[in-house]
């Protein structure tokens, strides 16, 4: 399954959960994204010819990260740019998910491992803006 978080006509975020499956290559973000994120199902003997990739310069505005819900259960908090929750959602093992724009934050809710792709390179506390979680008790899914 596939799920787009979306507010306001802002993609937040895309999650390709663990039963997500189709024949061929479908990427789920447009040419001018930043983070490009696809996925790819090949038969047995198919081949990728090999190539490498050009030294391009990018001017990259905004950190995204991809997630891969290693083991354990998580829990995301979206919220908007003005840093307004919106909902919440939980990432199992196997699921992926693109955080592409507004705020996140996360609680694990089992001991979890994931591993985290972003743009480089990271420019530490200027590459982000802390704001407080929220309660618990207020989480809607």
């Amino acid at each position: 399954m596939l799920e787009k978080i979306i507010q306001n006509n802002l993609t937040l975020s895309i999650i390709i959960r663990k039963d997500y499956q189709k024949q061929g290559i479908e990427f789920f973000t447009n040419d001018e994204d930043s983070q490009q994120l696809g996925y790819m199902n090949r038969p047995k003997d198919y081949v990728i010819p090999p190539h490498r990739h050009n030294l391009v310069k990018r001017d990259v505005h905004l950190t995204q990260e991809v997630l891969f819900i290693k083991s354990g259960k998580v829990r995301v908090d979206f919220f908007d740019n003005q840093q307004l929750y919106i909902k919440s959602t939980i990432l199992y093992p196997g699921d992926v998910i693109l955080l592409s724009d507004g705020g996140h934050g996360f609680k694990m809710l089992e001991e979890s491992e994931m591993i985290e792709v972003k743009q480089g390179p990271y420019c530490g506390e200027q590459d982000k803006v802390r704001f407080d979680a929220i309660n618990d008790n207020d989480v809607k899914f």
